[in-house]
């Protein structure tokens, strides 16, 4: 089992998504967020080309974009966002 821990961005991106999406969808964020410490690669998630360790899931319209250290059992949350065009830019 894999200890999930958010980065301070990731922390502010659902904190703004809170207020603004519907309670059932930021459920259904937080439980996949919560399962990826039982299974950090589950079906249908995503490696980041050009990132060791990142890898991004989808949850309805909305992609979690993390990584995982297998050594230390983390999960490290770095993004929480709509899928838009600019989901990914830095």
């Amino acid at each position: 089992m894999h200890r999930i821990e958010v980065s301070p961005a990731a922390g502010r991106d659902l904190d703004r998504l809170k207020k603004r999406i519907q309670r059932h969808d930021f459920e259904r964020l937080r439980l996949a967020v919560r399962g990826l410490a039982d299974e950090p690669r589950p079906h249908g998630v995503r490696k980041i080309k050009g990132a060791e360790r990142a890898f991004r899931i989808r949850v309805g319209s909305y992609r979690v974009v993390y990584e995982v250290y297998d050594d230390e059992n983390l999960v490290l949350i770095l993004q929480v966002a709509r899928r838009t065009e600019t989901t990914y830019r830095s």
